[in-house]
């Protein structure tokens, strides 16, 4: 029985017996495949509670049932496991990393803004941690802000209450405001600071926040920051 050339979804034959077989294995692979989301990509070892109708691409050294798929998409229907190949330009939602990634040549990257015939490509992208405050004036994260990343602006949420300070300033050493200040204590409050104009970092660097009204004591703060990157032809 012949299948369709881009999904691989099962024709019907002539003067088929049961083709409701046939349409509803049709069916549930096309809906599995253009639902524009996969439950995670680059995945060695197969899930061991699958729901149904879900979708996966395989990573390097596959294991078990999908050891030799390396490279494709690993789709559970009817209680095992089907296969399909991804296609260049094909964008899905990565429920794992929670951001779309496109297919190309050199398999899953982030998903771009734009692309060259070469493989370049200019990204937008999220770098996103929980930093829990260290007591003291102030508190610098780990190198959340990328090499090569021109910064957009970097946004905040507290998710601990933070104890000891009224409010908190956000930035960078030696800009310790520059994605702004006067942001709340409580649960919940959150910070939005844009660059004034795109600001480009040269080597891995760290937020800078600092505690207004008094010290940090305690508490948690989301943080995420908002940037361009490019990626050079393949």
């Amino acid at each position: 029985m012949p299948d369709t050339a881009r999904l691989s979804l099962p024709l019907l034959d002539a003067a088929q017996a049961q083709k409701h077989v046939t349409v509803n294995e049709a069916l549930a692979r096309a809906d599995a495949l253009t639902a524009g989301r996969a439950e995670a990509l680059d995945r060695a070892d197969p899930p061991a509670a699958p729901a149904e109708g879900t979708l996966w691409g395989v990573g390097a050294g596959a294991t078990g049932a999908w050891a030799g798929q390396e490279g494709r998409m690993a789709l559970f229907l009817n209680g095992g496991w089907s296969f399909a190949d991804p296609w260049d330009g094909w964008t899905l939602w990565d429920a794992e990393t929670r951001g779309a990634r496109r297919h190309g040549p050199g398999g899953w990257s982030t998903a771009a803004l734009s692309g060259s015939p070469g493989g370049a490509a200019t990204l937008a992208q999220i770098a996103e941690i929980d930093h829990v405050l260290s007591a003291g004036a102030s508190s610098e994260t780990p190198a959340v802000i990328p090499d090569k990343a021109v910064v957009l602006g970097v946004t905040g949420r507290v998710v601990a209450a933070i104890g000891g300070a009224s409010g908190w300033s956000l930035g960078v050493a030696g800009a310790a405001t520059r994605y702004g200040s006067g942001f709340g204590a409580g649960a919940g409050s959150f910070a939005r600071g844009v660059t004034g104009q795109p600001q480009a970092y040269f080597g891995d660097t760290a937020l800078l926040l600092t505690a207004e009204g008094g010290d940090f004591t305690a508490g948690t703060v989301r943080l995420a920051v908002h940037y361009l990157a490019i990626s050079p032809p393949d």
